[in-house]
This record gives C-alpha cells, sequence and structure tokens, in this order.
C-alpha cells in the first residue's frame, strides 16, 4: 500500500522541505517566511482558501529530525497534496525564543538528549498547534516509575516490581535487605534472576542479577557501543547509590519484542536478539541492528492501542516481553521509527498523513476524504512436486561428561534436622531438597554444633556417628564456598525409622520416627562436558533446512537462519541438576553460535523450575517394582557360582547380546567382584604411595582435584563396597565404574597400574546392573518406565500436536519482511535435557510399548537388534524426533505428517572402537519409498546461489561402495570425510540427500542399510573454510539385496577435541567424540505415534494412579503427612482427552503448510487438552 496511490496525494514528486530541509543552509527565518509558509495568524483569511497548505513542523534534535527514518517517512508525508513539512532549525529551537519560532498547523515535536521541552511546551500553548505526540506525556516518559503507574492504571500487564527511592525526605520508601539469592525491597520479595532499571528512562544501566545455582554474577546493559550491549560481571551485589525500580526477571528465550504505534489501529512490531543474552548486538552490512519483523496477537494489538492512548503519543515505540505465554510491557520509549522498513515507512506517511488531513482539512475548507482501498493481498509462496517439510524437532538428551557423583546416607533423629526439616515445609511431602547456599549453611552448622557436643559430653545422648557427622561437614566445607550445583542435601521422613541393613546391624532398632539424611557431591559438569555439548549443538544445526548470506556453505547454516528470522519456535527444558541446566546452556550456545559465558544462557535460555517431574526423578525413592527388581539383582548377584542357564533366564530374559556379553565376561559375580575390590585396594595404596613422593605434593589432578579428593573417593568406595559380612553391595557397582571411566579418561598421565583391568570388569558388572535396575523383564521395564517419565511422554505427545500456530511464539510477519524467501516457514524445536534414568526409561517406552512389531517390520527389527547391543547409554546419549509434512498429500490423509525415530548411544568410551554396535545410518530411505521417481524440481535446491538456501557443495567421493539410499526431504543435510583422511586433516561436506535409487531393489522395509555419516561433533564453522575440496565421483549401486547386507558400513567420523581452539576452557583433557545419531525408524505415520503414546500414557496413569492408592493408604496408616502427588517422584497427570470431531482425524490440518500460507494452521491440529494436564503447550 503505497502512499503514492491515495486520493488527494500528488505526483510532484519531490518533497517540499521548506526550511532547515538542507544541512549547512540553515537561516533564520523572518515574518515574510512565516506567512509564506502559513497565511497570517489571528486575521481575517482573503486568500483563496484553495491553495492554502497544511504545515507540519518538526520539532526535536538535527540528529532525529535528519535521520533515515525521518526522511523517508516525511518525503511520503509531502506527497499529500495539501500537506508542506517544515524542519524548525536545531539553532532556532535552541537560542531563540519561541515566538521566533516557525508557525505551523500541526506539530510533530518529541524530547532526547538536550532538547528544550519547556521550551516547545510554551511553543504549543502560543501557537495551539494540533499535536501528534502530547508534550506534557513526555515528561512522564522520562520517569520509570510514571511509566509504570500509567500501565498499572491502564490495566496492561507488566512484570511484578518495587520501586527503591532513596530520598531523604521519604525513608519509608528505601527498605532494601539484600540476601545471596534475593532482594527484599519496602517488603516485596524479589529472587534471582531479577532485573535492577534506573528510575530515569535516559539511564540505560540496567543490571541483571543471576542466583548462585547459575553462578552467580550479574549482566549489565548499556546503550549500544559498536558490536556490544551489554557485559557479564561477576559482581553479584545490587548498587548502593542512585534511586532503583527491582523487578521480577522474564524469561524470553533469549528475544525482546520492539513495537511501534502510529496512531492506536496500527502498531509494528520487531523482534531482536536479547541485549542480555551474550551482548554481542548483530548488525547488517549498514551497520544496523538486526531485527526482523514478527506478528503481534490481537492481545498485544489490543495493549500496543491502550499504550497508545495511555500516553498520547500517536508514535510511540515500547518493548513486550513474551514470557510463558503472556506479553509483559517493560519499557515506554515514546517518539520512535522504525529503522529499516520500507513497508512501514509507506504506512506511516499514509496514516500520519491521513490523520492530519481528517483533523484539519474541514476546518481550512479542504475537500478530502478518507481514500478506500482493498487490502493487500498476501504473498503465497508456493511449491511443486513432491517435498517434505520439516516440521517439528523433539530431542530429550543427557548430560555430559562429569565428575564422579558422590553419596552419603545417614538415618538423623536430633530435634535440630527435625527442626530445620518443618521450618522449609518438608512435613508437606514428606521430603526436603536443600541446594541453595543459606540452607546448606544451616545443616553445616548443626554438623558443627553436634560435633563440638560429642567433644564435651561423649556419652551425650547424640545419635548421629561421629564419622557420619565429620564427613558431612568436611564435604559441606569443600571450597571454602557454597553454590548448589555442587552439592545438596535430601530429607526424607521415616514414621517408624530405617531398617537396619544386614552389614550395619547394631543395637536394637529404634523406635520412632526419623529423618534419612542423603548427602550428594560431586556430579560437576566437566570442562570437557561442556565442550561435548557445545560441539553437539554446533553439529545439530545441520538437521534444519536452508541458510544463507552469512551462514551459506556452512553446516547449520540454515538452523541460524530459521533461528534469527524468528521461523524457529525453540524451547529448552532441563531436570534441576546443575550438571544437566550447564549441559543445556552449553548446547544452547553452540546451537544457536552464541558467544560468552553460560550464566546468561541459562538463565534466559533454559527452562527448569515449576515442570511436576518433567525431567526430574529422585533415584533415593524407589517404586514396589524397583525395589522387587533391585532385590533379584542382589540374589543373583551374590551367588558365588559360575552363572548357569537358569541365570541367564533369570537375569537376561530379553537375550540382549550386551547382557549376555557381560555375562560370559563376569563367569561368577562373587569371585569378580573379589577382583574388583582387591583391584580397588591396590589403587588406594598406589595413590597413598604417590602422596608419600614429595615430588606430588603440589600435583594437579583434572578439574582441580587433589590426590587427597582422589584417595578420599577411593577409600569410601573400598569401605562401602565389601559391607562387614562380608557380602558385596552390588548399588556401589555403578559408582565404581563411573570413578574409574573418569579416571581412566581425565587422570590417565598417572600411569596407575591395572586400571583397565579395573575398568573392563567394573564395566562389565556395571552393563548388568544400570540397565537391568530399571526392570528385568519387558513389562517390569514398562512398569518402571511410566513411573519415571510419563510426564515427559504426555509433554511429547503434545508437542507432536502442537506444531501448529501457536500465538505466543515470536513468528516473522511475512508482509514486512526482506530477503526471506520462505516467510512462512515455521519449524518448532523443543529440548529435553536429563539425566540417564530418563533416557534409559524412554528407551524402554519405544523399545518394549508396542510402537511396532519386530516380527512384521524389517527395519524396526533391524532397530531392536542394534539398541540390543549398545552397552551402555553413556553422556550425551541423544533419542530424537523429527516430523515431516508433506504438502502435497490431503491435509486428512494419513501420509500428511511423517515421523522419523533417531538414537545416539552419546559418547564413545574407552576402547569402543572395535566392538562398538554398528547401525544403518541415518536417515536412510523408507521402503514406502524405494518406487517412487522424485521430481528433481520438487526438492528445495539447495546448491542454487538464492536467499534461505544453504550454497551446498557437491557429493563427495565416498571410498567404500555405499548405496546412498535417501529420501528426498528438505534439511537432510550431512558432514562427510574421506576415509583416508585423518582427523586433523579431514575434508568436510555437506550435501543435500539426493542418490541414484537401484530400480532392481525391492519393497522389503530394508531401506536402513546405507551407513550413517552424520557427526556429532563438528569442527568451528570457521575452521570448515579452510577444508581441501575434492572433486565428486559417481556413487556406485548395489545390484541385489544379498550385496547390501553383506557390504561394510561406510566409515564414520567424528572428531576429538583436545583443547580446541574455540572451547575456552582451560586444561582440558582429551575430549572423547560422539556416535553419529542412527535411524531407529523412518516411515512412520503422526496417526501411529499419536495412537502409541495415548494408549501408553492412558495405560501408565492407571498404574500410577494404583501405586498412589497403596502409597497413599500406607503413608496415611503411618500417621504420616499427606504426599504431595505432584511431587517429582510420583507425578500424577490426568491422561489427555482429545477431543476432536469423528469426521476429522486427529491429523487432520484446516489450512494449508506453513510452506503455502504463513497464516493459517500448518500442522495436526487437535482440540485443547483436559484442563487437568499439567502442562503449557510450549
Amino acid at each position: 500500500m503505497s502512499g503514492s496511490s491515495g486520493q488527494g496525494m500528488c505526483n510532484s514528486g519531490l518533497p517540499r522541505f521548506l526550511i532547515g530541509s538542507e544541512v549547512g543552509k540553515i537561516r533564520e527565518l523572518d515574518d515574510a517566511d512565516m506567512r509564506n509558509i502559513s497565511g497570517s495568524y489571528g486575521e481575517d483569511e482573503e486568500e483563496d482558501q484553495s491553495e492554502r497548505q497544511i504545515v507540519v513542523g518538526i520539532c526535536s534534535m538535527m540528529k532525529k529530525s535528519k535521520s533515515k527514518p525521518m526522511t523517508e517517512i516525511m518525503e511520503r508525508l509531502c506527497k499529500f497534496e495539501y500537506i508542506t513539512v517544515v524542519i524548525f532549525p536545531e539553532e532556532v529551537i535552541l537560542n531563540e525564543p519561541v515566538e521566533k519560532w516557525p508557525l505551523c498547523d500541526c506539530l510533530i515535536s518529541f524530547h532526547s538528549k538536550g532538547f528544550p521541552l519547556d521550551k516547545a511546551v510554551s511553543y504549543a500553548k502560543l501557537r495551539n498547534p494540533l499535536l501528534i505526540n502530547d508534550l506534557n506525556m513526555q515528561y512522564f516518559i522520562q520517569d520509570r516509575r510514571e511509566v509504570y503507574r500509567i500501565l498499572q492504571e491502564e490495566g496492561i500487564d507488566l512484570p511484578r516490581y518495587a520501586v527503591l527511592n532513596r530520598d531523604p525526605d521519604r525513608p519509608e520508601e528505601c527498605n532494601l535487605v539484600e540476601s545471596e539469592d534475593h532482594v527484599e525491597v519496602n517488603g516485596e520479595v524479589f529472587h534471582k534472576p531479577f532485573v535492577e532499571k534506573p528510575v530515569s528512562a535516559e539511564d540505560h544501566n540496567v543490571y541483571i542479577y543471576y542466583p548462585t545455582s547459575a553462578g552467580g554474577g550479574s549482566q549489565r546493559l548499556f546503550r549500544k557501543i559498536g558490536s556490544r550491549s551489554s557485559v557479564y560481571s561477576p559482581e553479584s551485589t545490587v548498587r548502593k547509590t542512585g534511586s532503583y525500580i527491582y523487578e521480577e526477571f522474564m524469561p524470553t528465550d533469549g528475544t525482546d519484542v520492539k513495537v511501534y504505534t502510529v496512531g492506536p489501529d496500527y502498531a509494528h512490531a520487531e523482534a531482536r536478539k536479547s541485549p542480555a543474552l551474550d551482548g554481542k548486538v548483530e548488525r547488517d552490512s549498514e551497520g544496523k541492528e538486526i531485527r526482523y519483523p514478527v506478528m503481534l496477537t490481537a492481545m498485544e494489538k489490543l495493549v500496543a492501542r491502550k499504550v497508545c492512548l495511555a500516553f498520547k503519543q500517536t508514535v510511540c515505540g515500547f518493548d513486550l516481553l513474551r514470557a510463558n505465554g503472556h506479553s509483559f510491557v517493560c519499557d515506554v520509549n515514546g517518539f520512535s521509527f522504525v529503522k529499516n522498513s520500507m513497508k512501514y515507512y509507506d504506512d506511516c506517511a499514509k496514516v500520519l498523513g491521513n490523520m492530519v488531513m481528517r483533523e484539519l482539512a474541514p476546518q481550512f475548507h479542504i475537500p478530502w476524504s478518507i481514500p478506500m482501498e482493498a487490502e493487500d493481498i498476501p504473498i503465497v509462496p508456493t511449491t511443486s512436486g513432491t517435498m517434505m517439510e520439516l516440521r517439528c524437532v523433539i530431542a530429550v538428551i543427557r548430560h555430559g561428561d562429569r565428575t564422579p557423583k558422590q553419596k552419603m546416607k545417614m538415618e538423623v533423629r536430633n530435634a535440630l534436622f527435625f527442626d530445620l526439616f518443618e521450618k522449609y515445609g518438608g512435613y508437606k511431602s514428606g521430603k526436603l531438597k536443600l541446594k541453595k547456599p543459606k540452607q546448606l549453611q544451616e545443616v553445616l552448622d548443626i554438623a558443627r554444633q553436634l560435633l563440638a557436643e560429642l567433644v564435651l559430653h561423649n556419652d551425650c545422648e547424640i545419635e548421629e556417628k561421629k564419622s557420619k557427622l565429620e564427613q558431612l561437614k568436611t564435604v559441606l566445607e569443600m571450597y571454602g564456598h557454597f553454590s548448589g550445583i555442587n552439592r545438596k542435601v535430601q530429607l526424607t521422613y521415616l514414621p517408624n525409622g530405617q531398617p537396619k541393613a544386614s552389614s550395619e546391624e547394631e543395637d536394637a532398632l529404634k523406635e520412632g520416627p526419623s529423618l534419612l539424611l542423603v548427602l550428594k557431591w560431586g556430579g560437576e559438569l566437566t570442562p570437557a562436558g561442556r565442550v561435548q555439548a557445545e560441539e553437539l549443538g554446533r553439529a545439530f544445526r545441520c538437521m534444519y533446512p536452508g541458510g544463507q548470506g552469512d551462514y551459506a556453505g556452512f553446516p547449520g547454516c540454515g538452523l541460524l537462519r530459521l533461528h534469527s528470522t524468528y521461523r524457529h519456535d525453540l524451547k529448552i527444558y532441563a531436570s534441576d541438576e546443575g550438571r544437566v541446566q550447564m549441559t543445556a546452556a552449553a548446547f544452547a550456545k553452540g546451537l544457536l553460535a552464541l558467544e560468552g559465558e553460560l550464566t546468561p544462557i541459562l538463565v534466559q535460555m533454559v527452562k527448569s523450575a515449576n515442570m511436576n517431574g518433567l525431567l526430574d526423578s529422585d533415584s533415593d525413592s524407589l517404586t514396589d517394582c524397583q525395589q522387587r527388581v533391585k532385590a533379584r539383582l542382589h540374589e543373583i548377584m551374590q551367588k558365588n557360582k559360575d552363572f548357569s542357564e537358569e541365570d541367564y533366564n533369570k537375569l537376561a530374559p530379553t537375550s540382549s547380546p550386551s547382557l549376555v556379553n557381560s555375562m560370559r565376561v563376569i563367569v561368577n559375580p562373587v569371585r569378580t567382584c573379589d577382583q574388583v575390590h582387591t583391584l580397588i585396594k591396590s589403587l588406594t595404596y598406589q595413590i597413598c604411595k604417590r602422596l608419600e613422593d614429595p615430588k606430588s605434593a603440589d600435583l594437579q589432578l583434572y578439574h582441580s582435584e587433589t590426590l587427597e579428593l582422589m584417595l578420599q573417593r577411593w577409600s569410601k568406595l573400598e569401605r562401602d563396597f565389601r559391607m562387614k559380612n562380608g557380602r558385596y553391595d552390588i548399588s556401589k557397582i555403578p559408582d565404581i565404574y563411573d570413578c574409574v571411566k573418569y579416571d581412566t579418561q581425565h587422570n590417565s598421565s598417572l600411569n596407575l597400574e591395572d586400571t583397565l583391568e579395573l575398568f573392563r570388569l567394573s564395566r562389565a558388572l556395571a552393563d548388568i546392573i544400570i540397565p537391568q535396575e530399571y526392570g528385568i523383564t519387558k513389562a517390569e521395564k514398562l512398569d518402571i518406565a511410566s513411573a519415571y517419565c510419563l510426564p515427559l511422554v504426555k509433554k511429547i505427545q503434545l508437542d507432536l500436536q502442537r506444531t501448529h500456530e501457536d500465538e505466543a511464539v515470536n513468528k516473522l510477519h511475512p508482509l514486512y519482511s526482506r530477503g526471506v524467501m520462505s516467510p512462512g516457514r515455521h519449524v518448532r524445536t523443543r529440548l529435553y535435557f536429563t539425566s540417564e534414568s530418563h533416557v534409559h526409561s524412554l528407551l524402554s517406552i519405544f523399545r518394549y510399548g508396542g510402537l511396532l512389531d519386530d516380527q512384521k517390520d524389517e527395519q524396526w527389527k533391524q532397530a531392536m537388534d542394534y539398541l540390543s547391543a549398545v552397552t551402555e547409554l553413556n553422556y550425551m546419549t541423544q533419542i530424537v524426533i523429527m516430523l515431516y509434512e508433506d504438502n502435497n498429500k490431503d491435509p486428512s490423509s494419513e501420509e500428511r505428517f511423517h515421523v522419523e525415530l533417531h538414537f545416539s548411544p552419546g559418547v564413545k568410551g574407552c576402547k569402543d572402537e572395535d566392538n562398538a554396535p554398528m547401525g544403518f545410518g541415518f536417515r536412510p530411505a523408507s521402503s514406502e519409498n524405494h518406487e517412487k521417481q522424485t521430481n528433481p524440481g520438487s526438492l528445495e535446491d539447495l546448491s542454487q546461489d538464492e536467499p534461505d538456501r544453504a550454497a551446498l557443495t557437491e557429493p563427495i567421493n565416498i571410498q567404500r561402495k555405499s548405496p546412498l539410499i535417501r529420501n528426498r526431504k528438505a534439511g537432510s543435510m550431512e558432514a562427510l570425510s574421506e576415509s583416508n583422511t585423518s582427523s586433523r586433516g579431514l575434508a568436510y561436506r555437506i550435501f543435500p540427500s539426493t542418490s541414484r535409487q537401484s530400480p532392481e531393489i525391492k519393497p522389503s522395509g530394508l531401506g536402513a542399510q546405507c551407513a550413517g555419516l552424520f557427526s556429532a561433533s563438528f569442527p568451528n564453522l570457521r575452521d570448515l573454510t579452510r577444508a581441501p575440496r575434492k572433486k565428486p565421483s559417481s556413487l556406485r549401486s548395489l545390484s541385489s539385496q544379498a550385496e547390501l547386507l553383506s557390504m561394510p558400513a561406510v566409515k564414520r567420523f567424528s572428531v576429538s577435541y583436545a583443547r580446541h581452539p574455540t572451547n575456552g576452557f582451560e586444561g582440558c583433557s582429551l575430549v572423547p567424540s560422539i556416535y553419529p545419531l542412527e535411524t531407529l525408524h523412518n516411515s512412520l505415520s503422526l496417526k501411529q505415534v499419536d495412537e502409541f503414546l495415548t494408549a501408553l500414557c492412558k495405560n501408565g496413569s492407571e498404574a500410577q494412579f494404583k501405586r498412589l492408592k497403596s502409597l497413599s493408604a500406607m503413608f496415611e496408616s503411618h500417621s504420616q503427612p499427606s504426599i504431595d502427588v505432584d511431587s517429582p517422584e510420583t507425578p500424577v497427570s490426568i491422561p489427555v482427552q482429545l477431543n476432536q470431531p469423528a469426521a476429522q482425524p486427529l491429523w487432520y490440518t484446516s489450512g494449508p503448510s506453513s510452506t503455502v500460507s504463513s497464516a493459517g494452521p500448518s500442522s495436526p491440529s487437535v482440540a485443547e487438552p483436559s484442563s487437568n494436564f499439567g502442562f503449557n503447550n510450549e
């Protein structure tokens, strides 16, 4: 809708800037000028009214008057036949009295630094022009307190806030109490993260303070300087001088929305990367901050109208924060134009011109009427041929490499512990988790007090063991400071005390209630873990389509392009464990190419609070089924004889090759445990000898560990593994394997003898104990899996269903976007970072829940064989679900939506290269596509240099024979290496997944034979440009299925990042690489998956309800406080009720996909889930 097409506009082309319109040619105005421009005020008008011009005056500082947006808009405004624009010279504004200012009929005037607002107010009183922006309200806009007051009075949502006025005359408004993780302002408590804003709107030094659990410190925002808009500071204390507004921090996933109104009925919105995220300003080739137009919801448009009217500012900019499904206004800037949008300039000039003419044309007798025009017709991009578009990516990922987890349990009965339990609300659920520094300090104080009493009164009635209290004190005093990420204490109420284990039999069982205190420490994400997560994040980009500009030609360019243009709806969730949260933050840093510290990324991008047990689990609170399974495991593993056929049937009823192989290594479990215990004793002896050596006095191990701490780790395992009765505590085997794996990986420089033998034996034991703790039979595995991850399964189901329009998402506005070829494309990504228990459980659900019949589906059978051969779900294990949409299929067809399931067992362990199970590659063709001829023009041509496409190179030469049979889907890009190149000189290539398909291969469901080439360890993008390129050669097709099966798989590559130049971590030992993703199945329909998940949730909920009922009865019989049914250990969720019309199946979509139209639903539409279901739709 260009302004020149409207009625009442002239086409003379040249704008009429009569005064001060050219830099350096400002002259003093005389009376003749004013009369020529505006006619005489206060005199009878004798001129021909038809020639009368409406004069619009621009009264602002010259920097603003001469800005590009102002010039563009004023040029368009001058195309109105009866409008003339006059720019007030800055010299006149500053130095001349208002009586000598130019005359005008309409005034556009606004405050900026150095502008005399008082004089402008006086001028308005003197001349009484039509005001576009009210001047008196601009005083209020300069004070954030007044802005918030007005917003509140208008009923506009804003963050919860409190004002701290440091005014000696009003001491009651200056009550500030600062604690380590919160502040109390005039009685209002703000927990970190919170925001501290100066009350003056001209002061841009806004600080965000982070909690100690996320690393502490603060992000300091300021007016943009070059490429920076904020810096991270380790300072955690608030400012002590000046007045401030303190407000709740809103988690916006790293995005701010700027809204620009032109009158109450027009609002333009743009999104940008939040300055608080990493402080780097993204700029375009002209040096302007990169922003993208996004669509406002109906509610947000109403907010824009309210802001415009409340502040009486026709042209007004304000900031929106989109968080938790709501929109909050956090700042009102007053007069503000969009910086770089021709469409906005057209719209703004038209709205302002029509407004001026509507108000003033009648009194000047100018013939004018509001032009009526047809609405803009939205551009509708279309596709031809067959194409699958990526719509949704869901990934469940285990955390990265960590230090060994350590745990100490003790039963406590002292009143001081019960008082602490009551103080923090432990009786509400019978459980309490303490991880905040203040809480841990209280536990430490109790331990110190009890130990002091023991010293003074040796026979006092303190029932806690002295050794345990000393260990509690020692661990809490480690590092000299507290951090919630490193240590935590859990207290569980025991109504009748804890039954004594046989190894710890003491006096007669004490009666009465007690508390089980579990102290956990260690388990921190290591520098290697951070590198693993960041590099996997980089590699993860390669599953997304498109890319241009700065990202063209690099792996993952499409994801960065999608995300930066607000066509990527990303949410990252993590459990409450510090290592999991930091893994998520590091992954996000790599995924989105962010810079700087992890703390700001963690706070803004990772959601971990109030998730109703979505990703958390309490391993100390076991279900009945788990208790029974553990008891059977202990019974079988305590037999001092060789495994019999009966033992094989008992322990490995699923005949899993990984289990059977481990049992063959062990032969006799007790004898193997004897060997392990002997090797541990040998290890502790060697460490003691090293400690006695003066050369080892200052020896620093990995991650700042000392030899003393290492000795403590192993000595505790030596004591705990072999109990007093001579039997072995099988539950310690995972801890032993954990420790030896860590030391083999990170402390191999110590050259301790027999560590590899200890690693081999403990791994064989752990490969039985760890997976079988989650169930021995299929039924047990399903039962335990449901207890752990039913809420996560329900959330995944919602994610797959709700890939259609989501108003709470920042979405690119197709009409205002420039240089984006497919503005309608929108991909939804949900990433869930969690611990081993959830990954085991979710995999069990897919393996044993009945998704497919492996007797009828050959691809699924091969996938199950592959999973059975996987021995360990190591750090960075991934389960990935991808949803595609075929826009050429009927909307109600089952073939419209297509689901793929992928898996990687994570980090490669020691000595894994030789015996690692091989899958069948990443995204091989499915049987249904073998006979289909793909239209060459149907797939986006990713090799063309055009907007929103990746500039990709040709397929590379594969040294081994490989039929790269691939389904043609947008975004299937892979990285390859030549099999004869070393890891130092890898030649990286990415290419679209296209290949010749042999006509002789018949549909058989075996489409998964081609090798996986997706690497989970990409180098840094900048290194990619230096890689040498080789000429392509043809890929050889195979003529028979037999040859296909007998072939060796294509050699995968994955790079080890030792001291990676971009990782920023010191002392980083060799970082093991990560197994590539393997496709488990790539021809599932959404209907199949949805019906499977629905049935699973229904069965799981019923089983959980029975379990809860029995637990509740037991709890009440002991007169114990009632269980909180929403606790992570026993999550309760109502099955999702899909109230859909019978005539329209679940996967029915009411409109075309996002490739065709940006406005309508673009994936499966379902009714709202049951209101009792405890998740939002994000």
